[in-house]
């Protein structure tokens, strides 16, 4: 069987892809497969053609490789790919879309609203709409982004102008929510059918908030496994993860973003991520390594669940 691992492709998320698809290549030669790494671009079809692979490794994060673009080019050229199908993917990476399913489910997540550019007349007219609905601090978000990129935090009203015009350079709609005060945690989530949830990951970051350069530069985060919460708090986080992984339909893995308000013992769904980084600063590894799982065996664990739901 020859893999074609699939990273790198056109999104903003360009150079973190590389990394996850270096990291998942090595994986899978360590393990004796057969694999190949696809840079990916516009003409995928013909490099797919060109190279006869067998199965798709996507390793691509954020728009064409974590929306259900890709995967649905992979249906109509039938190979078979790891994680979650076009519907899972396209929702996931929609944080609006991902709110409404959540909030149909029953599922907590931040208040929130949102807003089309397009239909506003300039930045003071939007600015006025937020104001009027939500109470500050809030986050403002480019709802189809990832990595943090396209995200402000907003604590006065005069850092408002400056937060609507960054993020709108990454999206003409933006999502405004409420900012949760509390701790960040992440539950990596493993399987199609009948998944499980790895060790809970508390997030430390030692910038003021875990960004891109937190999340991507050895040393300015700490991942604490198991995360300093009560065991009630760590239960009712593990079964809103399940909860939020089988409404969105997702399969093969994913990873759940909680923030949690630790004195009200509450946990509210940030967003799912249905490819998560896999490189040497990742979460999902390190949920893998807490529960004995090798890199390598997780990466053979995917690709496994990949081909069982091909089978079915």
């Amino acid at each position: 069987m020859k893999i074609g691992v699939i990273c790198g492709g056109i999104s903003s998320e360009r150079e973190i892809s590389l990394r996850t698809g270096e990291a998942i290549f090595n994986a899978l030669v360590k393990k004796g497969y057969n694999a190949v790494k696809i840079d990916m671009n516009r003409n995928i079809a013909e490099i797919l053609k060109k190279e006869k692979i067998d199965f798709a490794f996507i390793a691509l994060h954020g728009k064409y490789g974590e929306d259900g673009t890709i995967q649905g080019l992979l249906e109509i050229m039938g190979i078979p790919y790891t994680g979650s199908g076009v519907l899972a993917s396209s929702l996931a990476i929609d944080k609006i879309m991902t709110k409404k399913v959540l909030l149909a489910e029953g599922i907590p997540t931040p208040r929130y609203i949102t807003l089309n550019s397009q239909e506003y007349s300039s930045i003071k007219s939007l600015h006025q709409e937020i104001i009027q609905n939500l109470r500050l601090p809030f986050v403002l978000k480019a709802p189809r982004e990832g990595s943090t990129i396209g995200i402000e935090f907003v604590f006065s009203e005069q850092e408002l102008p400056g937060a609507i015009e960054r993020v709108l350079q990454h999206d003409h709609q933006i999502l405004v929510e409420e900012f949760i005060s509390g701790i960040e945690i992440t539950a990596s989530v493993l399987g199609n059918d009948e998944p499980v949830v790895l060790p809970l990951i508390e997030i430390v970051s030692k910038t003021r908030f875990y960004d891109y350069e937190a999340k991507y530069t050895p040393g300015l985060s700490d991942h604490i496994i198991p995360p300093r919460i009560s065991h009630e708090l760590n239960l009712k986080i593990t079964d809103l993860a399940l909860k939020t992984y089988k409404a969105l339909g997702c399969q093969g893995f994913a990873r759940v973003d909680f923030m949690v308000d630790v004195q009200n013992h509450e946990a509210y769904v940030l967003e799912v991520n249905t490819i998560p980084g896999m490189t040497a600063t990742s979460l999902f590894p390190d949920a893998a390594r807490a529960k004995g799982i090798s890199f390598e065996d997780l990466v053979e664990k995917i690709l496994m669940l990949g081909l069982e739901r091909r089978k079915k």
